[in-house]
């Protein structure tokens, strides 16, 4: 709440016309307030001198703001320093009296942030021709002086013209208040841009509502993005500003307080928008001193330090950019909840009301208004709690109904209270969300508004939780309970078949689900536990079960959902970060499945949870190996079928090659050169397409193909040469100096002593090589193979987002007995050039490579190495530490 002393309104005349407020006395220093109020005409011409008044003022605005000033005096002291240097700078080089210096957008609102635009708009006289030149000189002036600016020069009828179309325009006009000049043209100016002449109220706001949703969908719909645009972002400052326009065109009031004024705000509610407004004012004040310029994206640049600057600091369990940015979602969560019910209701005042509608009674509690829900008694929450449940239901089963009509909305919000220990005891309760878990449309859609009118967090406290919680990592892109309903969201898209090209086998697998609210319901509790510290998995398994008992399922659900939440990750792990071609890895992948209903689901929802992580996360490759597991695994569990035969695997491959002719010499050469450790690692496919590689070159001691793989956003590598220590060091570094990103790589050693390695690499584009690219590439490969020889590479910098975190490097090994090898396992910052320094590193402690598993979250790498030394065994104890402190050395060189 505003302190009682400073005006909640804006400026809205010029500054010599107003008292000085007794509060600028906190901001500016005696020596500077007298300084703008006694401007001489001499020094209105020196741009040293408005240079250095510039810089004063900010400095001493930065000042009081980083001692906690009230904000609010803050924007508007701005404003008035900025006017009063104006009010001299104006006449000095423009003394036409006809003209009149209008001040336009946030500066016509009395708002300015350190680094704000200064709108100006110069309106002239019709039919007469000022001197041009004096006008440049003004703006030339304010520009040498340091303004920011943004102007036009315009007549009346111009900008009546251009407003009568534009509605950015029109509205940049509303907010216009004279500075100096003559006040009739400006008043012209205002007579001739009211709803009564153009853009009425009602039109106003169709546009501007269209204007929001466009914008909206600019940033995915959605507030809480890993790095918000604090002023474009949904529950943004542009939010809170569409509801002061509209207001402003339909009663003609100059401030928000009009929404008190007309009853469509209450007291508290009101106290509610400003101090949602403060907050965001304060974060954009801190963006912008801290980013030395007009910067509205609260990147991870100036999370940590305005998280700093704010006095939030880390606890075990929760980063202080984390509780900081938790406030800010949360406070963007509640302008969207404010934006949603205001917005409702003057479409329902502007047009709604003036549109034909009966009223459709539904039940005994709810009724339709012109496709619009609303409780049919006041007291329905009161007399029946239940409803607030229960309006979410019925909005699912008549899906004509357009939305919520604000009064209910209110009501809604007010009754929250009523979702208490007996509310959440009652089994009922239990049963209308199940309900609405098993509905055949609106599930996202419903779960989304109750997450916005906070009934997902009153009827599930733990949900209460993650709202708003953000990871601070480059990984996960939504906060954690967006998240979640976006997973759902996903679930919803494979059961339409909407999106088949992005996931080719979603709806095919979804439709052998038998109870989808069961899945959902995993979906909903799979990252409830993030941020308690310990495995969220574990943690959130606990709550699915105990809500899982009282609403009553039975065990056989109950135990499938606690499966899936503690064992959501398991897929994504194993097809990422495993080698899914060994028959032990698939074994055990099987083994802990156990059950074909459990694979459909556990399929589905990593599916659904990977593309909810990142809008570009989700690719081809990924969705092919997530494919591969399933098949394997869905035989595996119908036919208990564990191995495939040597001769039965190569007769398959022959086919393939040859069709119904034998497979020539050279073929059977090749695979009789390949050890059964190898060959069961490779696909039918993969090898019969290397086969026609190799057999059907023209030089086939040396052989690079290139074949795209576009369905699955990936291009495959095939490198057939003589072994040479570094081969795959060498062949890291061209990738790496071309950019490309490795997905897999393949590496095996024949028996007469041939490299047979395959990549899955991809472009910056996380797409299939253009063949112009795999040219240079094949090009590049077959010289470097030529040449036998590999080079140390220097390091590449660290991209500037990487440096605001500090994860320390975590790696492990794990002896794999039977195969003579060790698997390293490499978790820690992504550095550019990582995978050909480590590769380097294997060749110099002189490490023979089998399989390397890349995956990339974000800012972190976790690579998987199957490693094996030149005696061809398992590294040994002093080898692997060898190895370890060498890797730890080149990750703590890096830049």
């Amino acid at each position: 709440m505003p302190p009682a002393t400073l005006p909640v309104t804006p400026l809205d005349r010029a500054p010599t016309q107003l008292p000085v407020p007794e509060k600028l006395a906190l901001v500016f220093t005696e020596d500077t307030l007298s300084s703008l109020q006694n401007l001489q005409a001499s020094e209105a011409s020196d741009n040293s001198y408005l240079q250095q008044l510039l810089k004063l003022i900010d400095a001493q605005l930065a000042t009081a703001f980083w001692l906690e000033i009230d904000v609010q005096l803050l924007v508007r002291a701005r404003a008035w320093a900025i006017e009063q240097v104006l009010l001299f700078i104006w006449p000095a080089h423009c003394p036409h009296p006809e003209i009149s210096l209008i001040a336009a957008g946030g500066f016509g609102r009395g708002e300015l942030h350190p680094h704000s635009d200064i709108d100006l708009l110069i309106l002239l006289p019709e039919g007469t021709q000022p001197t041009t030149n004096k006008i440049e000189d003004f703006i030339r002036a304010l520009w040498d002086a340091g303004f920011s600016l943004g102007h036009s020069v315009r007549t009346v009828s111009q900008c009546i013209e251009d407003a009568s179309t534009d509605v950015q325009f029109v509205t940049n006009l509303m907010e216009a208040r004279i500075i100096d000049g003559d006040r009739n043209l400006y008043q012209q100016l205002k007579d001739g841009i009211a709803a009564t002449e153009i853009w009425p109220a009602d039109t106003f706001f169709a546009a501007k509502m269209q204007e929001q949703k466009t914008r909206h969908e600019k940033y995915f719909d959605t507030a809480f993005n890993l790095e918000p645009n604090i002023k474009k972002s949904p529950g943004g400052l542009r939010d809170l500003q569409m509801i002061k326009w509209v207001t402003q065109r339909h009663f003609n009031t100059l401030t928000l307080h009009g929404l008190l004024e007309h009853d469509f705000l209450q007291e508290d509610e009101f106290q509610r928008l400003l101090a949602c407004r403060n907050l965001i004012w304060r974060v954009r004040y801190a963006l912008h001193l801290l980013a030395g310029r007009a910067e509205d994206r609260l990147t991870f640049e100036y999370q940590r330090d305005i998280a700093d600057k704010f006095g939030y600091t880390d606890h075990s369990n929760n980063l202080a950019v984390e509780q900081f940015m938790q406030v800010y979602y949360r406070n963007a969560l509640r302008i969207e909840r404010m934006n949603e019910r205001l917005l409702q209701l003057f479409r329902e005042e502007l047009i709604l009301d003036q549109e034909q509608g009966s009223v459709v009674v539904l039940d005994q509690q709810f009724q339709s208004r012109q496709t619009y829900l609303e409780i049919r008694q006041t007291d329905i929450f009161t007399r029946r709690p239940s409803a607030l449940l229960e309006l979410f239901l019925v909005l699912q089963q008549h899906p004509e109904i357009k939305g919520i009509r604000a009064t209910t909305i209110r009501s809604i919000r007010n009754h929250l209270y009523l979702i208490d220990d007996n509310f959440r005891a009652d089994a009922q309760n239990y049963s209308i969300f199940m309900q609405l878990l098993s509905q055949q449309q609106g599930i996202y859609t419903q779960l989304k508004r109750m997450n916005r009118y906070g009934v997902l967090e009153s009827f599930i406290p733990a949900f209460g939780k993650i709202a708003g919680r953000m990871q601070y990592d480059l990984f996960h892109v939504y906060t954690v309970d967006q998240h979640t309903l976006f997973v759902i969201r996903n679930l919803r898209r494979f059961a339409y078949g909407h999106y088949r090209q992005r996931f080719p086998h979603g709806q095919a697998v979804y439709q052998r689900i038998p109870q989808a609210n069961i899945l959902y319901l995993a979906a909903f509790f799979h990252d409830i536990a993030k941020g308690r510290g310990g495995d969220h998995s574990t943690l959130g398994a606990v709550d699915a079960d105990d809500f899982c008992r009282q609403a009553g399922l039975d065990k056989s659900s109950r135990e499938l959902v606690v499966w899936l939440v503690r064992n959501h990750l398991l897929m994504s792990i194993t097809a990422q970060r495993r080698d899914i071609s060994d028959e032990g890895v698939l074994n055990a992948f099987t083994l802990k499945v156990s059950t074909r209903e459990r694979l459909d689901a556990l399929y589905l929802l990593t599916m659904a949870d990977i593309a909810a992580t990142s809008p570009k996360l989700w690719n081809g490759w990924k969705d092919s190996l997530l494919w591969q597991l399933y098949r394997a695994s869905a035989h595996r569990i119908k036919y208990a079928q564990q191995d495939r035969s040597r001769t039965g695997f190569l007769e398959d491959v022959s086919t393939r090659v040859a069709g119904s002719n034998p497979a020539n010499e050279l073929a059977l050469e090749l695979w009789a050169s390949i050890p059964d450790k190898h060959l069961q690692r490779l696909s039918a496919n993969q090898l019969a397409w290397a086969t026609r590689m190799i057999i059907t070159a023209s030089n086939n001691q040396r052989v690079v193909a290139i074949r795209p793989q576009a369905e699955k956003d990936h291009s495959e590598i095939l490198i057939y040469t003589p072994n040479y220590q570094g081969l795959f060091a060498s062949v890291i570094q061209v990738f790496d100096q071309m950019r490309l990103n490795i997905l897999n790589a393949r590496v095996l050693t024949t028996a007469n002593g041939y490299g047979f390695d395959l990549f899955q690499i991809s472009n910056t584009q996380n797409e299939c090589l253009s063949e112009k690219d795999a040219e240079r590439l094949q090009g590049y490969l077959l010289t470097t193979l030529e040449e036998r020889q590999w080079l140390p590479q220097p390091k590449q910098k660290q991209p500037s987002k990487f440096r605001y975190f500090d994860d320390q490097p975590e790696l492990f090994f794990e002896e794999l007995k039977e195969q003579n090898l060790t698997r390293l396992e490499l978790a820690c910052l992504d550095q550019p050039g990582l995978l050909a320094h480590l590769s380097a590193l294997f060749t110099e402690h002189k490490l023979i490579l089998e399989d390397a598993r890349i995956a990339t979250f974000g800012h972190r790498v976790e690579d998987s190495f199957l490693l094996r030394n030149a005696e061809n065994q398992a590294l040994s104890q002093q080898q692997q530490n060898t190895l370890e402190q060498a890797i730890n050395q080149l990750l703590a060189e890096w830049d």
